[in-house]
């Protein structure tokens, strides 16, 4: 059981197969083996869990199962930057308030209203502002194909989750790589939606960050996005509505393609050769599957320009976070909120403008020039645990850098607001996993799927999974 699909499990629980209460304890029974090593969940309300799994069960006895929600009695653990009434949200810091929220995050209700049981917490770094999981408050996470390494970050708790049979599907959000980094260091799929594709209750002014999930299969992530992406008529923006269910696209012909194969970054790095191959050998199955393949870069932003606005937003990613001691923070986030106090308000919008104005030279390309862009999702392959703080003691804001070469292929996409999602698609010479990244125009989550699909269907991965 703990490494089935999200919808293999409810369709077995509306089939009366299972029962929601069984399933739960399986993977709670996980947590409690695996947990201790790999450190992925970091709060737990087992009572909670098991009095919703038994209302799922109890609805399951007493519905036709066409009426039943549909992900009845399916365990998710939810991230631990995201609202769940009556438990903490730590943000894995050790400045923020340890008291219970009062209200469901819009992501978690939306989860709850579609029969999920929220099974716990997982891991991430505080504010989930570095790449690799690791945070005084809870510790270092470890990747479980290798626990030497990282499962990245942000959400590095729900990709060890998953890749490692504690939960079949995860909570995550995505700021500049957060749910593609991890799905690329463990072996998953992780999809960015476009922006305003899945809304919150509050959206910053930037949008750069989105919530989603992480997930051995295209078909679970795209059927997990129709119950994220819900219509919400209180947001003051949204994307274009799709005429059918995400779920279907995993049975579409994405027809075929122009694809840019791009071993290049925005920011120049150089990448390690294996997460080069990686992207040559996705190349390869490209062009068998029919698709025009090219390799040529496109038309980056301005690097300097482009990281100076960037940096110049992200510095507020702890704005609007209830901190009650702000001499708790790690150094780079306290950094980070120094930086920010530097800017006025005419500075931050100047640089929301200039992105917006790079994002929209970047897009054109997308369907003028070619379909879909095809890259490594890191540069590197996923670092051993405690890289991340190299130099930090000197400088504060080291742990940003030191991310840099995880995000340079990720972060693009969260300030132009494309769809961008990570493939399980190969497996360096040592073991660990490596993604590859495929990204396409505005609005084209639809098409992401449909090719991610074809090759999933190609090449299966979902049977592959570490030993532990």
């Amino acid at each position: 059981m703990p490494f089935h699909t999200a919808i293999d499990l409810a369709a077995a629980i509306r089939r009366r197969e299972v029962s929601p209460v069984e399933v739960l304890d399986e993977y709670l029974s996980e947590v409690d083996r695996l947990n201790p090593v790999l450190n992925a969940v970091v709060f737990r309300d087992d009572d909670r869990a098991r009095a919703e799994a038994q209302a799922a069960a109890d609805l399951v006895t007493s519905r036709d199962a066409a009426d039943l929600p549909p992900f009845c009695g399916v365990p998710v653990p939810i991230k631990d930057l995201d609202d769940v009434e009556g438990w903490p949200t730590s943000y894995g810091s050790l400045g923020t308030a340890d008291g219970p929220v009062d209200q469901d995050s819009l992501e978690v209700e939306r989860l709850e209203d579609a029969g999920f049981v929220l099974m716990g917490k997982t891991a991430t770094p505080e504010f989930g502002a570095i790449s690799c999981t690791e945070s005084q408050r809870f510790g270092a996470t470890r990747n479980p194909w290798n626990t030497d390494h990282t499962p990245g970050g942000s959400s590095g708790g729900a990709g060890a989750a998953v890749a490692a049979g504690m939960a079949p599907v995860a909570h995550a959000s995505d700021g500049g790589g957060s749910i593609r980094i991890p799905a690329s260091c463990n072996g998953l799929v992780g999809l960015k939606p476009s922006r305003n594709r899945v809304l919150g209750r509050v959206e910053s002014l930037h949008g750069a960050s989105t919530n989603g999930v992480l997930t051995r299969t295209v078909a679970d992530t795209a059927a997990v996005l129709d119950v994220l992406g819900a219509p919400d008529p209180g947001s003051w923006n949204f994307a274009p509505p799709e005429d059918t269910p995400f779920r279907d696209a995993v049975r579409e012909d994405p027809g075929r393609l122009r694809i840019r194969l791009c071993a290049e970054n925005a920011l120049g790095l150089e990448p390690d050769p294996a997460v080069v191959d990686a992207m040559d050998a996705a190349g390869a199955q490209l062009e068998a599957l029919g698709h025009h393949v090219e390799l040529a870069p496109p038309h980056w932003p301005d690097a300097a320009a482009f990281l100076t606005s960037f940096l110049i937003v992200w510095s507020t990613i702890s704005a609007g976070t209830p901190i009650v001691d702000e001499t708790k923070l790690e150094p780079h986030v306290r950094a980070d909120r120094v930086s920010a106090r530097t800017y006025d308000a005419i500075t931050y919008v100047e640089s929301l403008q200039q992105l917006q104005l790079a994002s929209r030279q970047f897009t054109e390309q997308f369907g003028r020039d070619f379909d879909v862009l095809v890259s490594p999702t890191m540069a590197v392959l996923p670092p051993r645990v405690g890289a991340i703080w190299l130099g930090a003691e000197e400088e504060p804001s080291a742990p940003i850098a030191n991310a840099t070469p995880m995000a340079c292929y990720t972060a693009v996409f969260n300030v132009t607001g494309q769809p961008a999602i990570s493939l399980p698609l190969h497996v360096d010479d040592s073991g660990l996993p490596v993604g590859v990244q495929f990204a396409a125009g505005p609005w084209q989550d639809r098409l992401l799927l449909q090719l991610g699909a074809q090759l999933e269907a190609a090449a299966p991965w979902a049977d592959r999974h570490p030993s532990l």
